[in-house]
């Protein structure tokens, strides 16, 4: 897919998901910049890009930064966010001044700059605990965290600057990512970064709650994908799509097949549950390969044996 925009910027594209979506737009001939403040994203993931990418380093809510970064693009993917629920709950105020007001004003900054539209990197937290499956755009948000009403604030807001302004937008709500380059040495960090870090330890991993709680796991190489469909479908302005890929799994058995993989035989340790998690998480993207034309590439497997071999590298 060549895409029909040149100038984009990416907010935290030094992070796991923002680096492969940077690495990907600049093998399509586009010119980068990236915006990261490094409060979670790493150089390193930028260093092959390092004379290919222009990098702004700082916060998304510095205005002044903001508004050079963005002057001269025609996109903008915002991937930039406080991602860890457990600190959104500790601490809703600082977590919305980022995920709430640092999104309204980037999209204030975007309307006044002449962008064209804006990839907002939303979240399957905002379904909440519905227990009806799968989860289908229409469904009621629930949310059941701060960090899951900041992601769905975002959404309304980019809903009404494209009906409103008529910036285009366009809302991503990603179920649980993983793959090469997301780090596992933060307590907040993709359970299955975690758990592969364990097994190359041969550590045991600590699963919260029973273990019977159930995700969908999409690869980063797919969801990269389906931003580049969101940017670049020309009726897709002010709709909101599921990125997951269609299936589940329990943590429970998700440590089974990694251990297998590894041929750690180490067993879990079990913590109390976490506040604001949800039990169960299964998508419908019967909307997003409708109107997107967005399939998977990656099935579940194929992505765990990409990422444990890029684990086992480092």
């Amino acid at each position: 897919m060549n895409p029909d925009f040149n100038r984009v910027l990416v907010t935290g594209g030094a992070g796991f998901i923002g680096s492969h979506l940077t690495e990907t737009l600049i093998s399509k001939g586009c010119a980068v910049r990236v915006v990261d403040n490094f409060s979670t994203g790493h150089l390193s993931n930028l260093a092959h890009l390092k004379d290919k990418v222009m990098l702004y380093e700082g916060d998304i809510r510095d205005r002044e930064l903001m508004n050079t970064a963005i002057r001269g693009c025609e996109l903008i993917f915002h991937e930039a966010a406080e991602v860890s629920v457990t600190r959104t709950v500790q601490d809703p105020l600082e977590s919305a001044q980022i995920n709430d007001m640092g999104t309204l004003q980037l999209l204030e900054t975007a309307r006044h700059s002449g962008v064209k539209r804006v990839i907002i990197a939303c979240s399957s937290a905002v379904y909440g605990d519905d227990p009806q499956m799968p989860k289908q755009e229409n469904m009621l948000p629930r949310p059941m965290s701060p960090y899951a009403v900041q992601k769905l604030t975002g959404e309304y807001y980019a809903r009404m600057y494209n009906d409103l302004y008529g910036l285009e937008t366009v809302s991503l709500r990603y179920f649980n990512v993983y793959g090469p380059r997301q780090d596992p040495s933060s307590p907040y960090s993709g359970v299955i970064s975690i758990f592969m870090d364990k097994a190359a330890k041969r550590e045991s991993p600590v699963i919260y709650g029973d273990g019977e709680q159930t995700r969908d796991f999409v690869f980063v190489k797919d969801v990269v994908t389906a931003n580049l469909l969101a940017a670049s479908v020309p009726d897709a302005g002010g709709k909101v799509f599921n990125v997951g890929i269609g299936s589940s799994i329990s943590i429970n058995e998700l440590w089974r097949l990694i251990s297998r993989m590894s041929g750690n035989s180490k067993k879990p340790e079990y913590g109390p549950p976490r506040a604001g998690d949800i039990r169960e998480s299964l998508s419908d993207i019967s909307k997003a390969e409708k109107e997107l034309g967005f399939t998977p590439a990656y099935s579940f497997e194929k992505g765990l044996e990409i990422t444990m071999e890029w684990y086992k590298n480092q």
